[in-house]
């Protein structure tokens, strides 16, 4: 990767993005994520080589930039957060890749997106509380956030949300995952045991043995 086409092509390669030239210089595009408008990706022309600015976990930073002498402060933005690459073709084509994945990620990050990512992590055949995965997704203050998340579930095939019972093992009501009786039809479909709308979660919780 060393054109400006193939770097904004992968940056629009994921959910939800766009880019736009906002200032006068047309020389700066940015690749945005739609809705939050937070841009990930900064790509511009400078000493004959493209560069691209991303952000990165400040405990990563310092890692690429003494990896890659083509990986250097983020130019004209915090330096603590953003790096800046420089397409000489020194940086690997999969690794500028990850780079940019990696800005996008953070930039995307958000509760919600936790307590999904948390939810998939749940192995089948057994479940978690509220609480659990809430902890899981790094607070466990938003037990509430979690069951707000999980009945607006985007992907119900790829988000076991129906894995999710209450600290006392007990189902949802009828509203949640699909109507009266579904989320105990799926859990015995997974080889969980559910009697009187309660799961066992000495049996089947993920901490048990």
């Amino acid at each position: 990767m060393n054109t400006r086409e193939e770097a904004i092509k992968y940056g629009l390669s994921f959910a939800n993005t766009y880019v736009e030239a906002p200032f006068r210089d047309q020389n700066w595009q940015l690749v945005r994520v739609k809705g939050s408008k937070k841009a990930f990706l900064w790509v511009y022309e400078k000493d004959g080589f493209i560069h691209l600015n991303v952000k990165v976990e400040p405990e990563w930073r310092d890692f690429w930039r003494e990896v890659y002498s083509s990986v250097i402060p983020g130019y004209h933005q915090n330096k603590k957060y953003w790096n800046t690459l420089i397409l000489d073709g020194t940086i690997p084509e999969k690794e500028v890749k990850r780079m940019i994945t990696e800005s996008y990620d953070i930039v995307t990050d958000s509760p919600t997106k936790r307590i999904y990512e948390a939810v998939k992590k749940i192995p089948k055949g057994h479940v978690a509380t509220y609480g659990q995965v809430a902890a899981m997704a790094g607070n466990p203050k938003m037990s509430r956030a979690v069951g707000n998340a999980l009945h607006k579930n985007p992907d119900p095939e790829n988000i076991p949300c129906f894995r999710v019972v209450n600290s006392k093992g007990e189902l949802a009501g009828a509203f949640a995952f699909g109507g009266e009786g579904e989320q105990a039809k799926r859990l015995e479909e997974d080889g969980v045991e559910v009697k009187n709308g309660k799961v066992d979660l000495k049996k089947f919780g993920i901490n048990s043995n």
